[in-house]
């Protein structure tokens, strides 16, 4: 009996393994893979009017904004989560998506929990995080992107479509950010890095078509000659 429920267990173990493997694989070949961007030059003609940034971490990617009257007025939503978006000391604005009980409560990774993970990979209700911080250190190293002015408009609208719904009370993980549901489910298939993946192919940005890990991402900026 033990011994069958040991290879029983190292089968299961197995699949999962091989599950990771395939999904990773796909991941990699996703990024790369031209993805469909909005029309250019007609529509979103490039230029380099406007920098933003990717802030990268080891399972999520963010937007680093730059705190332009454009930009405080395309996020003025988020004042009413309590984000002091016309405070005169914002330099950017970092905007994120997620699974709401995953995003909403995993401050560190210390707070993750079985519950939240397990609803983030078979579906969840999506949260559009912002918050806002001062002036960043120059050599900073975080991957840039240069928009022209009518790109960076298509990436803000972009991002405004995605919010669907009210702010979201005693939720946050700093004194100045905030969340707000957002549209579309989030799945292990759909993750915040796919989320920044189709913003970016919005604005025109050649990204690959389907960027769900931040390797990915990184991948698509390589091939793109980005970073």
């Amino acid at each position: 009996m033990i011994a069958r429920s040991l290879r029983l267990f190292g089968r299961l173990l197995g699949a999962a393994f091989l599950c990771l493997v395939l999904y990773l694989g796909a991941a990699a070949i996703g990024g790369l893979v031209p993805g469909r961007t909005a029309d250019l030059p007609l529509d979103l003609p490039p230029g380099d009017e406007v920098e933003i940034g990717l802030l990268f971490g080891p399972i999520h990617v963010d937007f680093l904004l730059p705190a332009t009257p454009r930009t405080r007025t395309a996020l003025e939503f988020a004042g009413d989560a309590g984000v002091p978006v016309d405070a005169p000391g914002v330099a950017h604005f970092i905007v994120g998506w997620g699974a709401r009980d995953f995003y909403t409560t995993a401050g560190t990774y210390a707070d993750i929990t079985p519950r939240a993970t397990l609803r983030a990979v078979t579906g969840d209700a999506s949260v559009l995080r912002v918050d806002v911080v001062g002036p960043i250190d120059p050599s900073a190293d975080y991957p840039r992107l240069r928009l022209s002015q009518v790109q960076y408009n298509a990436l803000l609208n972009a991002i405004m479509a995605s919010v669907d719904g009210e702010p979201i009370p005693n939720a946050g993980f700093t004194p100045t950010d905030g969340f707000h549901e957002a549209k579309d489910r989030f799945h292990i298939l759909r993750t915040c890095n796919t989320w920044v993946g189709r913003i970016l192919r919005r604005a025109g940005v050649p990204v690959g078509a389907w960027t769900p890990t931040p390797y990915s991402l990184r991948l698509s900026l390589w091939r793109g000659g980005l970073s």
